[in-house]
């Protein structure tokens, strides 16, 4: 299924229902009076958050959502039927914001959660509400107020508790294919990774969390550059990162620091919050490199950030059982 994460679409509640001019008429019953009844009222349109869907795509092919108007209303004070309500489903995570000048309307952030967006036209009056001392036979009723229309935008920013970072082929594909049941592409080249793919990380019986692979982070992502800008917004929402740097093809310490810091350059320039957040740094691919090698490069790294750092093996399996403790650490710890 295609990953698509924004999406504009134009929602429109119903109108109400006419009230209605009646009068009541039968055998023996000579002074019946107005009997019409209200119309009803127009379907409203809701959005509801829903665990089970992942992505925007369902929204690609229509763009009008319509709920029901309602009915006129009837003699013998008969009110006219509503109209059924919309209820639009969409992944939890899913920010509703206004076309026109981008005012938030909701934000979807838990399953169920359910939210009106455009109210129902309010039905009219039929004229047995116009009955008075001096008016015993009014002839009058409302019409039905018209349904709202809105053109609204969704956006959808992943909910996960960890983001891996890092530059293109740093490894996050093959680490989160290690740690969870996620099965992402994982190829020698750059780009590897078109869209975010989420894992559930499991430890023990009680433990898990969720982590997000974020592709397409470059050197000027953060204007635009490469697939970066598309997806640095569902970091904002993580408790934490893991930056995963590739040290394997590095010349010296210096070339493999650089990586690192085009990365942090490019999550301040999009967010400083960003830089806040809590960070495990990794070193990964360190299969053919010998311990001596491995050593250097992280004390470096740990001279330069001042704290650990973690040397891994998706691969071989080396200290990821370390790095998932810290993961979780950091996110009970917050």
């Amino acid at each position: 299924m295609k990953f698509i994460d924004e999406v504009k679409i134009t929602v429109i509640s119903g109108n109400g229902g006419n009230g209605c001019v009646s009068f009541r008429r039968e055998k023996y019953i000579p002074f019946g009076g107005p009997d019409g009844g209200d119309g009803g009222d127009g379907g409203s349109v809701f959005f509801e958050a829903d665990e089970g869907m992942n992505t925007l795509v369902n929204f690609r092919g229509k763009k009008i959502y319509r709920a029901e108007h309602g009915q006129q209303g009837g003699g013998r004070q008969m009110c006219g039927p509503f109209g059924d309500d919309l209820t639009i489903k969409v992944p939890v995570g899913t920010i509703v914001r206004l076309q026109e000048n981008g005012q938030v309307i909701a934000d979807l952030t838990d399953h169920g959660m359910r939210i009106k967006v455009a109210e129902g036209g309010r039905g009219g009056l039929g004229n047995l509400h116009f009955k008075s001392a001096t008016n015993q036979a009014p002839r009058k009723a409302t019409a039905g107020k018209e349904g709202q229309e809105l053109d609204v935008e969704l956006e959808l920013r992943l909910l996960a508790d960890i983001a891996l970072v890092g530059l293109p082929n740093a490894g996050k594909s093959t680490l989160i294919s290690s740690i969870s049941a996620a099965k992402p592409k994982v190829a020698d080249y750059p780009f590897t990774t078109l869209e975010p793919n989420l894992g559930v990380v499991t430890l023990g019986e009680e433990d898990s969390f969720v982590v997000a692979d974020i592709p397409g982070l470059i050197e000027d992502a953060s204007e635009g550059k490469g697939l970066g800008i598309k997806f640095l917004k569902h970091i904002e929402r993580t408790k934490s990162l893991v930056h995963l740097v590739d040290v394997s093809w590095c010349l010296d310490e210096y070339e493999a620091f650089e990586q690192y810091v085009i990365i942090r350059q490019e999550l301040g320039r999009y967010n400083e919050d960003l830089l806040n957040k809590k960070e495990i740094v990794c070193l990964t691919k360190i299969d053919a490199m010998t311990d001596e090698e491995i050593k250097k490069f992280q004390v470096f790294f740990e001279e330069q950030i001042d704290r650990k750092c973690l040397p891994i093996s998706s691969v071989s399996g080396l200290n990821i059982d370390i790095l998932k403790s810290l993961m979780l650490k950091t996110i009970k710890d917050e």
